[in-house]
């Protein structure tokens, strides 16, 4: 049999798709006077940076001289800075001290300057691997600040971030209540308290002010910022990166991320909560009254997975906080801990929707069927045992639409040589051929969008895993054969080199899923091919899946490399259950003399009422039969 090549139309269709790239990446290089205007402002603002930074050591020493010696020059400099301000300088708490809190979960460490969080440690998790020594830090090394910017009735902006607050730690029952004050006076003060319950990774943040009226100007409200630059806590920084990302909760309850891109910059509106989300640990600041707005930003740090191995991603928040008869008088929540489905759920915040569970359906299958069933195994046995029993479970359910779809193609496969038989009848009339068949279909009792729709109707659950194993915190550093940790990838040989797309390691669990999806796309390509005769003008279907047997596992293998071992073994699972349960279906249900048998008997008896599809699909081509005739006639 002569063998089919490509033709010279699709030869041109690949050159012109590569042109198109090549002018997509060209129309993509940068201007390069937009460059350099970039690095210009940007040299400018590295400049207004060390002034600034210079003007406030300049007030530091000052305050270190007063606060040492009374000096009262100095004083006179420290009130020509920062006016009433200046009285929190002259208190012995101006130096740079710190006040730690924690409970048996989360420890936490508040400066005197600035008075915001410098240190969150969990104390629960270590970061890379299992036995690394090193706990999860959310902020460590001025990764993160918080400022308020004070702009006073003299014309002063000062910012929170450069000043000093007085600590004062108490105990109310159980609860540590830190109470951060920047005093205007022996009276006057902003005010930062913290309240950690123990066994909780929710902390009371409350933002007050007392007798503030004469000091600042309430016309307009105070500009909090909020800073963090995600810290890598896993062991793939790329993969970890996919899923760190900035989300938020409109006040009518909908949970949302501020997009994926290089930069983000979005303006929310009336926004609960503000999550920086680092795949699987988040700081959360929560509001009991929503916010006015506020403007979030989100910036990629990871520009090179071979050399960026600190950072992820830098997130800003900007909230204006209102004044209330001259005072400011704001109840907030900061959540520091793991993006743990149930563990957010428990707060009832709708906290939990930061985790990605997918959109429709196939949320609807992750919260209502693999949370629940995942979660109920893993209570009992080990999470990779879990993993493949839980994938058992889920295509034994889907088996019988796996049987319908077998059946289908059965069928469809014994009226090849009659539909073979039309196409040669009326190879002339395409059209003609195409309603023939349909007469042939519908008086054989064969639906061929039958074997469509089960694997369309089994497509949300194999999206929905997509979405769970990458969310799923239960995996994370828990061990299972080979692999240490299911949530991140099972490296077997570590490469001396990087190959792009892919890697510098080898993992084992997507090796074995794509000799899995080989074997089993080689089983039933054969019986797709068999079962739909090739159409006039229409791909040649044929040759395109026997491409896809071999592209579907390459891609497989770069696709899933550094991705979650866990989805790697669940696909493998799936794929090799789905073999077998094909070959049980193909040896102990599919008769082929039986099928034959029933067609026959079908066709013999009057033909079924059509679908309102096929209908449809019958008129329409009786109306173009029609129009081809006309065209034929006026020629």
């Amino acid at each position: 049999m002569e063998q089919k090549k490509f033709d010279l139309n699709s030869i041109i269709g690949f050159a012109l798709i590569f042109v198109i790239l090549i002018f997509i990446m060209y129309q993509n290089q940068p201007d390069p006077k937009v460059v350099a205007a970039e690095k210009a402002q940007k040299a400018l603002q590295i400049k207004e940076a060390k002034a600034k930074a210079l003007e406030v050591k300049k007030v530091e020493i000052a305050a270190q001289a007063v606060a040492a010696t009374g000096d009262t020059t100095q004083l006179a400099q420290l009130e020509k800075s920062l006016g009433s301000f200046a009285y929190s300088a002259t208190l012995s708490s101006a130096k740079a001290s710190v006040t730690t809190i924690e409970n048996d979960l989360v420890k936490l460490t508040i400066a005197n300057k600035g008075g915001y969080i410098v240190e969150a440690t969990l104390k629960e998790y270590e970061k890379f691997k299992k036995g690394s020594g090193q706990l999860v830090e959310l902020i460590k090394d001025n990764n993160a600040n918080l400022n308020v910017q004070l702009v006073t009735l003299d014309n002063r902006t000062l910012n929170t971030k450069d000043l000093y607050f007085e600590p004062s730690l108490t105990k109310i029952g159980a609860d540590q209540v830190l109470s951060m004050k920047l005093k205007a006076g022996a009276n006057e003060y902003l005010e930062y308290k913290y309240i950690l319950k123990p066994n909780d990774y929710m902390i009371g943040f409350d933002i007050r002010s007392q007798g503030l009226q004469k000091v600042l100007n309430t016309s307009k409200p105070l500009d909090l910022e909020w800073n963090l630059k995600a810290h890598r806590n896993e062991k793939s920084i790329s993969y970890e990166n996919k899923y760190t990302e900035i989300y938020y909760e409109h006040k009518d309850g909908k949970v949302d991320y501020a997009g994926l891109g290089a930069s983000e910059n979005e303006l929310l509106e009336k926004p609960t909560f503000i999550a920086f989300k680092q795949h699987f640990f988040a700081s959360i600041l929560v509001s009991k009254t929503p916010f006015e707005n506020a403007q979030v930003t989100s910036t990629n740090l990871m520009n090179d997975e071979e050399v960026d191995t600190t950072f992820t991603k830098s997130f800003k928040a900007n909230i204006p906080l209102a004044f209330t008869n001259g005072e400011i008088d704001h109840k907030l929540s900061w959540y520091m801990g793991p993006s743990d489905y149930k563990t957010l759920a428990n707060y009832d915040l709708n906290l939990e929707k930061i985790i990605t569970m997918g959109w429709g359906i196939i949320g609807w299958i992750n919260r209502f069927i693999f949370v629940p069933l995942f979660g109920f195994l893993g209570s009992y046995i080990a999470y990779g045992i879990a993993i493949i029993l839980f994938t058992i479970l889920i295509k034994l359910a889907m088996s019988p639409i796996t049987f319908k779809s077998f059946l289908s193609q059965a069928k469809m496969k014994l009226l090849r040589p009659e539909i073979a038989e039309l196409g040669e009848k009326f190879k002339k009339d395409p059209m003609k051929k195409q309603q023939e068949t349909m007469k042939l279909y519908n008086k054989a009792g064969v639906n061929p969008m039958a074997g469509c729709i089960p694997a369309l109707i089994q497509m949300p659950f194999l999206m929905a895993s997509f979405q769970f194993f990458p969310s799923a915190f239960e995996l994370r550093q828990k061990s299972f054969l080979w692999a240490d940790d299911l949530s991140s990838f099972d490296e077997i040989v570590k490469l001396p080199f990087y190959i792009p797309f892919y890697g510098n390691h080898i993992s084992l669990f997507p090796i074995l899923a794509a000799i899995a999806i080989f074997f089993y796309m080689k089983m039933t390509s054969g019986d797709q091919q068999m079962a739909a005769p090739q159409q006039e003008g229409m791909p040649d279907m044929a040759k395109m899946m026997k491409i896809m047997i071999y592209v579907s596992p390459i891609m497989m293998l770069f696709f899933f490399n550094s991705y979650g071992a866990g989805l790697s073994l669940y696909n493998f699972i799936s794929n090799l259950v789905t073999i077998l349960i094909m070959l049980v279906i193909k040896k102990y249900f599919i008769d082929s003399d039986k099928i034959h048998a029933q067609i026959q008997e079908n066709k013999l008896k009057e033909p079924k009422k059509q679908s309102k599809f096929q209908r449809k699909l019958q008129e329409v081509m009786e109306q173009a039969e029609a129009q081809k005739a006309l065209d034929k006639k006026n020629k």
